[in-house]
């Protein structure tokens, strides 16, 4: 795919290039294009000029990863797995390391109160109730 369009606004030529070439850079020869602006369900999304990529898939070019899934919607070739990589999911350095002091906090939290020996209650005197029998003598 090349890009091309404005600023946060691409728009991809779908091109057969060599692979030592720069992604924008000179091309062989433009077979599609397309447009992730629009919407999915729109047929101005997605152009294919299936007859070429026919030709050049049996001289032996290899699509890209989006190219590959567009083509097996397409039924070209057979759909290619849904990669899925549940390591980059996983939070990072800091983002772990403030996990688990949170949990940390947490654990210190709830075993405080349960340390703390629990004193019997006694019947606490008020100072005004302290002030009355110091009246009285």
């Amino acid at each position: 795919m090349s890009r091309g369009g404005a600023k946060k606004r691409p728009f991809y030529k779908i091109v057969v290039a060599d692979s030592r070439r720069p992604r924008d850079g000179k091309f062989i020869e433009k077979v599609g294009f397309f447009n992730p602006l629009l919407p999915k369900d729109k047929k101005e999304r997605l152009n294919l000029d299936i007859d070429r990529i026919k030709y050049w898939l049996a001289q032996g070019a290899q699509p890209s990863e989006r190219i590959a899934r567009f083509l097996g919607q397409a039924e070209v070739i057979p759909m290619p797995a849904q990669r899925n990589n549940p390591i980059k999911a996983k939070p990072k350095k800091k983002a772990q390391e403030k996990l688990k002091a949170a949990a940390e906090a947490k654990k210190a939290a709830e075993a405080a109160p349960a340390e703390t020996p629990v004193a019997e209650a006694a019947p606490a005197e008020t100072p005004a109730a302290e002030a009355a029998e110091e009246e009285k003598k």
